[in-house]
């Protein structure tokens, strides 16, 4: 049991649960009738989000362990590098299969979004393209949940566009608490070498920007209720645009919940 529970912890559920979720809901809009391809939507994207999960932890091993990291069980001794990277490398496998059998387009779309995740904990977070990472794995989201309808469709671009933007957006607000320990570790993704040339302040504005803008972006030639949902974001951006400590945090996570919902409950046409 404390394998299962270390093993547990270092899949990152609840974004792995989040995300898997986001999938979900846009497969369900895309091909509401059903069928064999949403229905093994869920464990193909939940398998490949643990596998990412995993792999995360299992090349961020040494970082930690450095860190002092004791909330992460590789870095405490709960769990051997080892066991993580055989659980990536099987959740990973089983994914690509799973999203294969759907078709041919949806698991190569799976497996761009692997490959971005992949490589982003690899090593493309210590880099300049820590940002292309996001941008892949966010941004073909709609193209995913498009291929598995009967007739193999493709996203809309301005669809793609917006769940780029979500993705970068993201990835800058998911950095802004950890800006300094990324600092004393080398860390220099794309957030770092903002803060450095420029500001913490101009990483906490652009993320607000960029997911403000997301929605915006999904407003255009839409109906009132996207408009206002832009609206929304707008005004919890310019509030936490002049704040500290994690207020902006909280108010990136707060409109990043608002592009999802206008994206998946607003009504905007995939395709």
């Amino acid at each position: 049991m404390p394998l299962l529970k270390a093993l547990f912890r270092t899949c990152h559920p609840l974004p792995s649960l989040a995300i898997t979720a986001m999938f979900a809901a846009l497969v369900v809009r895309a091909a509401p009738g059903g069928g064999w391809g949403p229905g093994l939507t869920v464990p193909a994207v939940l398998l490949g989000e643990l596998s990412i999960g995993w792999s995360n932890d299992y090349f961020d091993a040494d970082r930690d362990t450095l860190a002092g990291r004791l909330d992460k069980p590789v870095a405490a001794g709960l769990i051997g590098r080892r066991t993580v990277l055989a659980a990536a490398v099987t959740a990973l496998a089983l994914s690509v299969v799973l999203a294969f059998s759907i078709n041919s387009a949806v698991g190569t779309v799976n497996a761009m979004q692997m490959l971005a995740g992949w490589f982003y904990n690899a090593g493309l977070k210590a880099t300049p393209l820590s940002g292309f990472a996001y941008a892949v794995g966010f941004g073909l989201i709609p193209e995913f949940a498009t291929a598995t309808t009967p007739t193999v469709g493709a996203a809309r671009p301005a669809i793609l566009i917006a769940a780029a933007l979500l993705g970068v957006g993201g990835h800058l607000a998911n950095a802004l608490p950890d800006l300094e320990a990324d600092r004393l570790t080398g860390v220099r993704g794309l957030p770092n070498i903002l803060a450095e040339k420029f500001s913490v302040r101009t990483v906490r504005s652009a993320a607000l920007v960029l997911l403000a803008g997301t929605s915006g972006f999904l407003a255009l030639g839409g109906t009132p209720w996207l408009w206002l949902g832009f609206a929304i974001a707008a005004a919890v951006a310019w509030w936490g645009m002049g704040r500290f400590g994690r207020k902006p945090f909280y108010a990136a996570l707060a409109i990043a919940g608002i592009d999802v919902a206008v994206l998946v409950f607003g009504g905007v046409p995939l395709s």
